[in-house]
């Protein structure tokens, strides 16, 4: 904690400058996904599928880590996006005991709609935020 005493008021204000424009994106993500009839939740879990590096699927217990979730927490969230078929899951062919996660046509098609929103979202955010990103980046002001 002693380290705080160090701080300027420049840098209190660019950290909270930072939180605000990352707050002002969180809110729009949110509103977002609602308006897709999704919750903010479920559309992280099919951009976590989507995105995953290198492949197409992604089993249960990636997409726990990538959300930062609990294993059953997960599943519960996968039988979510399942009923409004989003999702299939599925045994793996190649290791049974594995299952994989993959977006169905609904998920790909609400999943690229949200992602268009998002990038132009951050068109307009990212010049904001990339600038107190750099200042808290650089040494510390008086």
């Amino acid at each position: 904690m002693a380290a705080s005493n160090k701080l300027t008021k420049a840098h209190y204000e660019t950290l909270a400058g930072f939180r605000y424009a990352l707050r002002r994106f969180l809110h729009f993500s949110e509103e977002a996904a609602k308006c897709a009839g999704i919750t903010p939740q479920q559309h992280q879990a099919l951009l976590a599928i989507k995105g995953f590096p290198g492949r197409d699927v992604v089993t249960v217990g990636e997409l726990a880590e990538r959300l930062q979730l609990r294993h059953h927490s997960t599943v519960e969230l996968l039988d979510r996006l399942m009923d409004l078929n989003l999702v299939v899951r599925q045994r793996s062919t190649m290791d049974r005991r594995r299952v994989e996660v993959r977006l169905t046509e609904g998920g790909e098609q609400i999943l690229g709609d949200l992602s268009a929103a998002h990038d132009e979202q951050l068109r307009r955010l990212g010049p904001e935020l990339a600038a107190a990103l750099r200042q808290l980046g650089s040494p510390k002001r008086n």
